[in-house]
C-alpha cells in the first residue's frame, strides 16, 4: 500500500507534525488561517498524514501554500472592487472543510481499506487515492482561475450566456483565470505523480476532470447560487471538488473495465 510508514507510528508522526507546523502558522505574522481554521486545519493534517503518509500530505500541502499566494494576488485591487475573499485570504474551518472534505472522505477510505487490505480491495483503494488527487487538482484549478481572473482578466463572460460581466460576479469566466486554472492542476497533478500516489494517466484524469468540475462550478454559481441562499461559497466547493474526484475515478475505471 502506500504508507511509508508503521501505521501506529504514522498517527504519532501526523500528530507531532501537525502540532509544530500549525503552530508556526499561528506565530507568522501574515496570518494564512484564522485561529479556528489552524485547529481544523490541524484535524485535516493528521489525517491525511495518516492516512496517505508524505506523498497525501505533500499533495494539502503544495495546495495550501499555493492556493493561498493566489488568493493574494492582486489583493489591493480586489478589496476596492469588493471581489476579494473575506478576511484578506486568511482561512476558517468553513474553508477548509470547503476546500478539503472529499479529499477527507477518500483519504479516510484508503486508511479503512489499509486495515481490510485484500487483493480485492487494492484497485478500490487506487481510485480513491486517485479521488483525492483530483479534488485538491480541481480546487486549486479553480481558486486559480478565480483570483487570476479577478486580478488580471481583461475581460469576463458569465459561463452560461458568454455575456460580458463585471470581475467576481458568480459564474464569470475568463481566458487569463481558465489558463491559470489549467497549469495549476497539471502542477499539482505531476506533483501527485511524482510522489506516487497516481500514475501517468492519473494525471490526464486528474487535468479533465479539474476541467469539467471548475467550469460547471461556474455553471451551478451562474444558475442556481444566486437563487438558493442556502447554497453558499463553501458547499459549491465541497459540490466543486466531489464532481472532481468522482469524475477522475470515473475516467479511470472505465479505462480498466475497457
Amino acid at each position: 500500500m502506500l504508507s511509508l510508514y508503521d501505521f501506529s507510528n504514522s498517527w504519532l508522526i501526523a500528530v507531532g507534525l501537525n502540532s509544530l507546523l500549525l503552530g508556526i502558522v499561528w506565530l507568522a505574522p501574515k496570518k494564512l488561517l484564522t485561529p479556528a481554521g489552524i485547529i481544523n486545519a490541524w484535524l485535516l493534517g493528521v489525517l491525511i498524514w495518516g492516512t496517505l503518509g508524505l506523498p497525501g500530505y505533500t499533495v494539502v500541502c503544495v495546495y495550501f501554500i499555493v492556493g493561498s499566494a493566489v488568493t493574494r494576488i492582486g489583493m489591493t485591487q480586489k478589496e476596492q472592487l469588493g471581489i476579494a475573499e473575506k478576511r484578506s485570504g486568511a482561512r476558517g474551518p468553513e474553508n477548509v472543510w470547503g476546500s478539503a472534505f472529499t479529499a477527507a472522505i477518500c483519504a479516510l477510505g484508503v486508511g479503512i481499506i489499509d486495515w481490510l487490505v485484500t487483493s480485492d480491495t487494492v484497485f478500490l483503494s487506487s481510485l480513491l487515492v486517485l479521488g483525492y488527487v483530483a479534488s485538491f487538482c480541481t480546487k486549486l484549478s479553480d481558486t486559480c482561475a478565480s483570483e487570476v481572473g479577478k486580478a488580471y482578466g481583461e475581460r469576463t463572460f458569465l459561463i452560461t450566456t458568454l455575456q460580458p460581466v463585471p470581475k467576481g460576479t458568480e459564474g464569470a469566466v475568463s481566458l487569463e483565470g481558465t489558463l491559470a486554472g489549467i497549469f495549476a492542476s497539471v502542477v499539482l497533478a505531476i506533483i501527485g505523480w511524482g510522489v506516487g500516489l497516481i500514475d501517468v494517466w492519473g494525471i490526464i484524469w486528474c487535468v479533465f476532470a479539474a476541467f469539467i468540475a471548475t467550469n460547471l462550478e461556474s455553471v451551478i454559481g451562474a444558475t442556481l447560487q444566486s437563487r438558493w441562499q442556502w447554497l453558499t461559497n463553501e458547499l459549491v466547493n465541497v459540490l466543486n471538488t466531489l464532481i472532481g474526484a468522482a469524475t477522475a475515478i470515473l475516467f479511470a475505471w472505465m479505462r480498466a473495465n475497457i
